[in-house]
């Protein structure tokens, strides 16, 4: 197992330094803690993780089906009957958790990032909503949708604002105190601003270092964490939903959440072949695409098709391999073009990953 002096982590440290910017790096080898690093900022400093949050609104939701609580199979409206209208009253949870419900965006992007601060504006804009696409025919990313029907959801069947559920299930039993989905108000002086220079990257700084949206209760995108916490996370996955001794998911839930849904097909919103699960991103190849990682995706051309993870706007990312039982998070507070930020995450990546092949 190599050590954190080994020599592909220095090259993961070269490309972190040469950017510059604000980031935490920590890696988990067969259990055991092999690198937590910081680079301009201290270890407990909280990171916004964009959509890298939407794994964990999504195990909530593979949680309450294996208590029996809900069915991945139910229509979405057999718990919230609301959202039965305008060609919605067929959409299951599972489609869902696959990227397949057919609303990518509810209203267009502009206007689903203006109203994602509130919660009750976003739910009313679902329920009266219109699939872009036949439910359950395509996969298309749900950028911001995604957690807000599966938070409300959440809602519905337990009766319980999702943050405090996602507390009391997982954050809490996990140990993961550094984990927050929307930061308290008192932890306001940790947070890690975003930053970046072209003129999409300075809108989106000004939208998110913005108190009301870094508190905000938005489950696609608005938790904040450390490195640290993150790998650890991915680390209980790959030990069959068990850290420290404490249980909160079983291996088969597990399995369920990281099989894949799309193997091949486009993703319809985001013009790539994008290797889905019900809950996470996939590695893997993408033939013949070389737009965003190099033809290979965030998590790097090295990583096994079983490798599962999420990537935050190519800002925050984490993933495990279970092959390699290694869990990584790299978090950072760098805005960059879609391209260029995920052409480093893949090298970040591939840089750890060849120490373990």
């Amino acid at each position: 197992m190599p050590g954190p002096g080994g020599g592909e982590f220095q090259k993961a440290r070269h490309l972190i330094r040469e950017r510059g910017s604000p980031a935490q790096l920590c890696i988990v080898a067969r259990g055991r803690i092999v690198l937590n690093e910081t680079f301009g900022c201290r270890p407990d400093s909280l990171f916004f993780l964009f959509s890298a949050s939407k794994p964990l609104v999504a195990l909530l939701v593979h949680k309450l089906a294996e208590r029996g609580e809900l069915a991945l199979d139910d229509c979405v409206a057999a718990h919230w009957p609301q959202f039965g209208q305008g060609g919605k009253q067929d959409i299951t949870i599972r489609q869902v958790l696959q990227h397949r419900s057919g609303l990518p965006v509810v209203r267009g992007m502009a206007r689903d990032a203006f109203a994602m601060t509130d919660w009750s504006a976003s739910v009313r804009a679902l329920e009266v909503a219109t699939p872009s696409f036949p439910p359950g025919s395509v996969p298309a990313y749900h950028v911001l949708s995604y957690g807000f029907i599966l938070g409300e959801l959440v809602q519905r069947v337990t009766g319980a604002p999702v943050r405090e559920v996602l507390q009391s299930e997982l954050l809490g039993p996990l140990g993961l105190r550094d984990s927050y989905l929307g930061l308290p108000a008192g932890k306001w002086h940790r947070h890690v601003p975003v930053a970046g220079r072209g003129p999409a990257e300075l809108a989106t700084q000004l939208m998110i270092n913005r108190p009301a949206v870094r508190q905000a209760v938005i489950p696609a995108a608005s938790v904040s964490a450390t490195a640290y916490d993150l790998a650890r996370l991915y680390q209980a996955l790959l030990a069959g939903g068990e850290l420290d001794g404490v249980r909160v998911l079983r291996p088969e839930t597990i399995r369920q959440a990281t099989s894949p849904s799309s193997d091949g097909e486009v993703d319809r919103y985001l013009n790539l072949p994008v290797r889905w699960s019900e809950g996470f991103q996939l590695g893997g190849e993408r033939a013949g695409h070389t737009r965003l990682g190099g033809g290979s995706g965030p998590m790097g051309a090295q990583a096994s098709r079983t490798t599962f993870g999420h990537n935050g706007s190519c800002v925050c990312l984490g993933w495990a391999d279970p092959e390699r039982q290694v869990a990584v998070a790299y978090l950072t507070g760098c805005l960059v073009s879609r391209s260029a930020g995920a052409r480093h995450m893949a090298a970040v990546s591939d840089a750890i990953l060849s120490e373990f092949s």
